[in-house]
């Protein structure tokens, strides 16, 4: 969901891998002894042990690290923010009740990648574009379309994704993520964090322009 896990296997020296959302893509790895640990974007963790038991798995693990560390929460989070930086990480979901405008908006959004590289939106500016494409190292098989993904020159990263569409609306997921390396800096809330990303998420999907929707209907 963040590339908080990314950092630790690259000092660690472990691999690591980006796949789409859904567990089939997780439990081909995990079969194949290719990972222990995985993540998504719903917040859900797990292991190679206790398949898609995500919500049970993680609670067991943060008390087990919690009794092996003798430490609390906050502390284990700061040492961790303090050696790797802190990945400031939000969801923020828009329900569009018009389904053909919010595929207008991912249509738009699409067609619009080439050509972001250097330009700005609320004042944030771009560095790449891509739609997420995932070849599987196990098996090999492709999988296409599973996300607009925007890279901005400070680091940043929005990902956009759109679910549900049918005759009643859609919902548009927008992920919002930026490192941060300052220490005085980690103390912030993510909305706070990253409220110049959201932003910039609305004015590069003309969300307003398309939608009439200016505010997420909810984050997490």
């Amino acid at each position: 969901t963040s590339p908080a896990v990314d950092r630790v296997a690259a000092k660690l020296g472990i691999p690591s891998y980006e796949t789409p959302t859904g567990w089939r893509f997780f439990c081909n790895l995990l079969d194949a002894g290719r990972i222990t640990l995985c993540g998504e974007e719903s917040f859900g963790t797990s292991s190679d042990h206790a398949r898609e038991k995500d919500g049970l798995w993680a609670a067991l693990f943060w008390l087990n690290l919690l009794a092996v560390r003798q430490e609390p929460l906050p502390t284990i989070l700061r040492a961790h923010w303090t050696e790797y930086g802190r990945d400031f990480f939000l969801r923020e979901d828009y329900d569009i009740p018009d389904a053909a405008a919010a595929a207008r908006v991912m249509r738009e959004l699409e067609a619009a990648l080439p050509s972001l590289a250097g330009r700005s939106a609320a004042g944030v500016t771009f560095a790449s574009a891509d739609s997420f494409t995932y070849e599987d190292p196990v098996d090999g098989s492709v999988s296409r379309n599973q996300g607009l993904r925007l890279f901005t020159t400070v680091g940043g990263r929005l990902v956009f994704r759109l679910s549900g569409t049918g005759t009643r609306g859609a919902t548009l997921r927008v992920y919002l993520g930026r490192h941060e390396r300052e220490v005085s800096k980690q103390g912030m809330s993510a909305v706070e964090a990253l409220a110049g990303l959201s932003s910039a998420a609305r004015a590069v999907a003309r969300l307003p322009e398309f939608t009439g929707i200016d505010r997420p209907t909810n984050v997490t």
